[in-house]
């Protein structure tokens, strides 16, 4: 058996199991409209760049060592 072969087959399973799809394409757009606001909108409203505002430039480890380690300067 050869192995283009084998891809082009599993492609083309998917390529037609996407095509005749009615619901799962909504389904799909809905999951990845989903994903694009978690990852994305999310990221960039509610979780900021902690390390970066408050270590400066090439002291980043030892930021995160002291936080994780709770000592104090």
């Amino acid at each position: 058996m050869n192995r283009k072969n084998v891809l082009y087959r599993v492609y083309d399973l998917y390529a037609d199991g996407f095509r005749s799809m009615t619901l799962g394409r909504t389904l799909w757009a809905i999951i990845l409209i989903k994903l694009f606001v978690i990852f994305v909108i999310l990221k960039l409203f509610f979780f900021p760049n902690f390390i970066k505002e408050h270590a400066a430039e090439g002291e980043e480890p030892e930021f995160v060592a002291s936080q994780t380690l709770n000592i104090k300067d």
